[in-house]
């Protein structure tokens, strides 16, 4: 068995799927909700000072199911540039044995205006199999536009320095898959399409989101219910566009991701929610089945 799994974990590392954006386009959606501006995102004030939450990531091929890493979103009360704003950090580790493969060190914070829910700045740093890579975007808005001065560079050289102009819902990866922790859940409507946009690097990456009602998700014999979405990602660096990303979002005040899970060159890659303190409401969508 373990055998099996080295070699899975070198076809996964060898593979051309990108595993470390794969491992941010998972983790993006535990960024800021309800905290942009309401006609890029419907608004609900779920995060609170002091928020933590902590996820368990398994790669999956058939049967066989490994954990790969761990991700944790902390949210706190902080300052920009003399504006107050809601700092989020994200840290991403790969397991010591996916590390023999594919060392993933990630780190992620943002800062997003407390009074107009506007992203203002971005930091991505990147350790990544030996790849270092830092990611800087600085938004600004004018009229329905939204303009990001994008720099990339790594520790040789500037690899991208430039300002991407879109439409006016252009968010960074912390926050671009946070469309589900923002909607209103007693007023969606199965079948609905939400659209937005990523900047990353040179380009902006359109992303569409597909409510498709609730499910029921299970864990090691613990059960939540959720609101399901469906995620296409129009972008070359993964195979399957349509539905790319699958969402599973916990059905209570705090729209909690539970579960997620996106299709690789070679298998799957899931992520499950396994710890949560500072929460703003209670943690209801965890169902408590009685004992005998």
């Amino acid at each position: 068995m373990k055998e099996e799994v080295n070699h899975q974990l070198q076809e996964w590392a060898d593979s051309r799927s990108k595993p470390g954006l794969w491992l941010w386009m998972f983790f993006c959606l535990f960024g800021f909700a309800g905290l942009l501006k309401s006609q890029c995102l419907q608004t609900a004030e779920v995060f609170h000072d002091g928020e933590k939450i902590e996820y368990d990531l398994y790669f999956k091929w058939g049967l066989l199911m490994t954990k790969g890493g761990t991700a944790t979103i902390a949210v706190s009360s902080s300052e920009y540039k003399n504006t107050p704003v809601w700092k989020s950090d994200l840290l991403l580790y790969s397991t010591r044995m996916v590390d023999k493969f594919f060392r993933v060190r990630d780190t992620i914070f943002n800062y997003i205006d407390r009074r107009d829910r506007r992203l203002l700045y971005s930091v991505k740093h990147s350790d990544e199999g030996g790849y270092y890579q830092i990611d800087n975007l600085t938004y600004s808005y004018k009229g329905e536009e939204t303009h990001v001065h994008t720099f990339r560079r790594n520790r040789n050289r500037i690899m991208t320095d430039t300002v991407l102009v879109g439409g006016n819902c252009v968010l960074d990866l912390l926050s671009s898959l946070v469309y589900t922790r923002t909607f209103n859940r007693h007023e969606m409507e199965q079948g609905r399409r939400y659209d937005l946009q990523v900047a990353m690097g040179n380009v902006l990456i359109p992303l569409s989101y597909h409510y498709e009602g609730q499910r029921i998700v299970e864990k090691d014999n613990v059960k939540y219910s959720t609101r399901y979405f469906v995620v296409d990602i129009f972008d070359e660096a993964f195979t399957q566009s349509k539905e790319a990303l699958e969402v599973w979002i916990g059905d209570d005040e705090n729209h909690i991701p539970v579960k997620l899970r996106a299709k690789l060159k070679i298998g799957a890659m899931e992520a499950y929610y396994n710890n949560s303190s500072g929460l703003r409401y209670p943690f209801k969508s965890r169902i408590v089945v009685p004992r005998d």
